[in-house]
């Protein structure tokens, strides 16, 4: 594996309220999407693909109150999926890990015109936009 070139991602860690259901829905998103397990601990999991891993811990030091991806901070984490029919065959099993579709009305062009994309939400409001390649035209978030 070539060393990561200067701006590429190294980390995303996602602090989680309870780990147990958070490990159900990324623990299948993640390696449905080529991650594979990378660290595991009484309070985390760490999943990699490449250079750059997504963690998510239940951290002693967690404060008060959900995450809501409408306020400051993180909205979405978006990644590429290879064609299609890959992204539907996610979406079609999403809910039986905890997963919700968003936009279900405007699915799959819920980001516009010619972006095929699949946007969930997992129970504790975590956000993941699944986009399927190649994307034509512009995209708006």
């Amino acid at each position: 594996m070539n060393p990561p070139g200067t701006g590429t991602l190294h980390h995303v860690e996602l602090w989680v309220p309870d780990l147990t259901r958070a490990v159900a829905g990324w623990g299948w998103l993640l390696p449905a999407l080529g991650y594979t397990l990378f660290q595991d601990w009484p309070a985390g999991r760490s999943w990699r693909l490449g250079h750059t891993y997504v963690v998510v811990e239940q951290s002693p030091d967690l404060r008060e109150g959900a995450h809501e991806r409408r306020r400051a901070g993180l909205n979405h984490l978006a990644f590429h999926v290879a064609g299609r029919d890959r992204l539907d065959a996610l979406v079609a099993e999403a809910a039986q890990h905890g997963w919700r579709l968003l936009f279900a009305d405007r699915h799959p062009y819920a980001g516009g015109p010619g972006h095929y994309a699949a946007y969930l939400e997992d129970p504790d409001g975590f956000e993941v936009e699944l986009v399927a390649e190649p994307v034509p035209g512009p995209i708006r978030h």
